[in-house]
C-alpha cells in the first residue's frame, strides 16, 4: 500500500470511517462498506488505529468470513489500546503509523478500510480530534457515521457539519455522512442542511444485534444494501484527495525509505539515553545500521536498564581500541596533508574527529552528533576532513518544517551568516536536491522585504541577484523572487501581491536572505506554529554529517539519522 511523503492528489485506496457514537451503527456502516468495496477491489482488509479492547470488532471479523475475505484473524489489524494512547500521544500517533504500514494484512491489500474509536460510556474529551488526527496520520479521506437515535434532523446535521469541521482543522477531508441508525422522516431535513457541504449522504435503517454473528452480517448487509447507492459511494471514494503529511506521516515515510537501501550511521555519543533511544528505535524497523561509540559493557548495560531490546543489533566500537585509532590515524595523515603525527594522535581523540574519520574512511556512510557536543565541534571535522562537494564552494544548512498536514523547507538556518547573491543561488539548488531526497515537491520563494518589485533597497537587489543566478543555473526550476513570506506561503495573499506568478502562495522551499531571518523563521514557525524541526541538514559535503540541538529529543536523532542516511543515498546518485 502506497505511502505518501509530500501532498499528491490521487483517488484513495483507504477510507476513515470516523464515528462520534461507535458503536452498532458504525459497524452496520463497516460491514456493509467492506461488501462494496469487495466489488472493486481483489482484496480489501480492515485496521483500527485505537481500540478499548482486544476483538470488539466481532460484526467486522464474521462480515469478511462472510465474504471470504481472510478477515477472521486480527493479527496485525490493530493499532494500540486507547489505555495506553493518551499517557504518551506523541509515541503512539507514530507507533500507530508504523503498525499501519508494516501490518501484513494492510501491506497485502488493495484497499484498506481504517475504523474509528470504539464506543465508550465515558467519552473522552480529546477523542474525536484523535481520530481526526488520526485520519490525517494515516492519509485517509473520511467516511462519517453519525447516529440518529434520539435526535431531531437538525441535531444529526449539526453534528455531520461538527465531525467535517473537526476532520477539515485535522487536515483530512469528508467525502460522505452515513446516518446510522436512522429514523423515518428526517432524510430530506438532514440533506437540506448540509447543502453547502456538497457531500453524498446516506441513511441506513436499525439493525438489532443477535446472538448468530453471520444471520446479523447478512441482515447488516440488507439494511446497508437498501440504504446506500453504490454508484455513488463508488464516485465519491474516486475524488481526488490532496493526502495530508503530518509529523507522524511524513517520519515514517523517512524511515521507510532509510530502510530500502541500509546504510551505516556513526552515532558517537553512544552512551546518551536519548542517543540509545533513537538508535533502538531506527534498529527496530531496519532502518539504518548503527554504529555506536563507547564502550561496550556500559552501554549494554545501559540499554538493558530503560528496556531497550533492539540495541543488540548495534555495532559497537571503543575509541580505545589501538588498532583501530591507528588506522584512523593513518586515514587522518592522507586526509590532511602535513598534519604532524602528534596533532592527530590528539585529535583522533576527540569523539566527533573520531566519528569523522569513520566515514571519511568508508567504515560508515554518515555521521549524526551534538546530542552532548556543540555545533561546532561537530561542523569542524567535517568541513575540514570531508569537505565540500566539487564545484560547492560553500555548506549551509536547511531544516524540514513538518506543518500540521505538510512539510515545507527553510534555508539557510544554521550556517552562512551573510550570504552573497550567487551563495543565495548554491544555496537555493542544494534546498531543491534536499527537499527531492525526502519527498518534498520544491517550489522555491526568494524571501525578502519586498513582493517582486513592490520595494526597493540594497537587500532587495542582492535578492533580485540570486533568483537571476538561479534561474539561469536551473532554468527548468519553480521559482519566485524576490517575495515575501505572505505571498509565498498563502494562495488568497498570492492573489493580491502577485496575481500573475503561477507559483506565489505555492512555495515548500523558503530561501532566507540571511542567516539572522532564517534562524528567527523557524523558530517563530516551530514555537508559534506548531511546527516540528527537523534539521539543521548539512548540504554540500562531500559525505553526510548532520547536527543535532543538544536540546534535541529522541524523535529528532531519529528524524536526523532517517535524513543523513537518505543522504547518503542521494550521494550515491549524484
Amino acid at each position: 500500500m502506497r505511502q505518501s511523503s509530500s501532498n499528491k492528489i490521487e483517488a484513495t485506496d483507504r477510507v476513515f470511517l470516523y464515528s462520534p457514537s461507535g458503536g452498532q451503527g458504525r459497524d452496520v456502516v463497516a460491514a456493509g462498506l467492506l461488501k462494496s468495496l469487495s466489488k472493486l477491489h481483489p482484496f480489501i482488509t480492515f485496521f483500527q488505529p485505537l481500540f478499548k479492547r482486544k476483538g470488539v470488532l466481532r460484526l467486522l471479523s464474521a462480515s469478511m468470513e462472510e465474504l471470504g475475505l481472510e478477515g477472521a484473524e486480527w493479527e496485525g489489524r490493530e493499532g494500540v489500546e486507547e489505555e495506553e494512547y493518551y499517557p504518551n500521544e506523541p509515541l503512539m500517533r507514530r507507533k500507530i503509523v508504523t503498525r499501519f504500514y508494516t501490518s501484513p494484512a494492510v501491506k497485502k491489500a488493495d484497499f484498506a478500510l481504517v475504523i474509528g474509536s470504539d464506543q465508550s460510556k465515558v467519552a473522552h474529551p480529546n477523542r474525536m480530534n484523535t481520530d481526526a488526527f488520526l485520519s490525517a496520520d494515516l492519509q485517509c479521506p473520511v467516511f462519517l457515521s453519525v447516529s440518529a437515535e434520539g435526535r431531531s434532523a437538525l441535531e444529526v446535521a449539526e453534528s455531520i457539519k461538527a465531525c467535517a469541521r473537526t476532520v477539515q482543522e485535522k487536515g483530512s477531508k469528508v467525502l460522505g455522512a452515513f446516518v446510522s441508525p436512522s429514523r423515518e422522516g428526517i432524510e430530506e431535513e438532514v440533506r437540506l442542511d448540509l447543502a453547502d457541504l456538497s457531500i453524498p449522504i446516506w441513511f441506513i435503517k436499525r439493525v438489532e444485534p443477535k446472538g448468530d454473528l453471520k444471520e446479523e452480517a447478512e441482515e447488516c448487509f440488507n439494511a446497508y444494501k437498501e440504504g446506500v447507492e453504490e454508484g455513488e459511494l463508488f464516485s465519491a471514494l474516486a475524488r481526488p484527495f490532496n493526502s495530508p503529511v503530518t509529523p507522524a506521516a511524513f517520519q515514517y515515510s523517512l524511515l521507510r525509505k532509510a530502510a530500502e537501501k541500509k546504510k551505516a550511521i556513526v552515532l558517537p555519543e553512544g552512551e546518551e539515553e536519548r542517543v540509545l533511544r533513537a538508535a533502538d528505535f531506527v534498529l527496530s524497523l531496519d532502518a539504518a545500521d548503527i554504529i555506536l561509540l563507547g564502550e561496550e559493557g556500559r552501554i549494554r548495560r545501559r540499554a538493558e536498564n530503560i528496556g531497550l531490546g533492539s540495541i543488540a543489533k548495534a555495532k559497537i566500537l571503543s575509541m580505545e581500541d589501538g588498532g583501530l585509532k591507528k588506522k584512523l590515524e593513518a586515514e587522518m595523515k592522507k586526509a590532511l596533508p602535513g598534519i604532524k603525527e602528534e596533532e592527530a594522535e590528539e585529535l583522533i581523540k576527540d569523539p566527533s574527529y573520531f566519528g569523522t574519520m569513520l566515514v571519511e574512511s568508508g567504515m560508515a556512510d554518515g555521521m549524526v552528533s551534538g546530542a552532548v557536543h556543540s555545533t561546532a565541534q561537530t561542523v569542524r571535522p567535517a568541513l575540514r576532513i570531508i569537505r565540500t562537494k566539487p564545484g560547492i564552494p560553500i555548506v549551509s544548512g536547511s531544516m524540514l518544517m513538518c506543518m500540521q498536514d505538510h512539510v515545507d523547507i527553510y534555508a539557510d538556518v544554521a550556517i552562512v551568516p551573510n550570504p552573497t547573491p550567487s551563495q543565495l543561488a548554491i544555496i537555493a539548488s542544494q534546498t531543491c536536491k534536499t527537499a527531492k531526497m525526502v519527498g518534498i515537491d520544491p517550489i522555491v520563494g526568494f524571501l525578502s522585504y519586498s513582493t517582486l518589485g513592490s520595494g526597493k533597497g540594497r537587500d532587495v537587489e542582492k535578492v533580485e541577484e540570486a533568483v537571476e543566478d538561479f534561474a539561469s543555473s536551473r532554468p527548468q526550476a519553480p521559482f519566485v523572487g524576490p517575495i515575501q513570506f505572505d505571498a509565498a506561503f498563502s494562495p488568497q495573499v498570492a492573489k493580491l501581491k502577485a496575481p500573475l506568478n503561477p507559483f506565489a502562495g505555492r512555495v515548500s522551499a523558503y530561501i532566507c536572505p540571511d542567516l539572522d531571518s532564517g534562524n528567527i523563521l523557524y523558530k517563530a514557525v516551530e514555537r508559534t506554529g506548531g511546527a516540528i524541526a527537523i534539521g539543521p541538514v548539512l548540504q554540500g559535503l562531500n559525505k553526510p554529517v548532520n547536527d543535532l540541538s543538544r536540546g534535541s529529543s529522541m524523535w529528532d536523532i531519529v528524524n536526523t539519522i532517517a535524513v543523513t542516511a537518505l543522504s547518503c543515498e542521494e550521494e550515491d546518485n549524484e
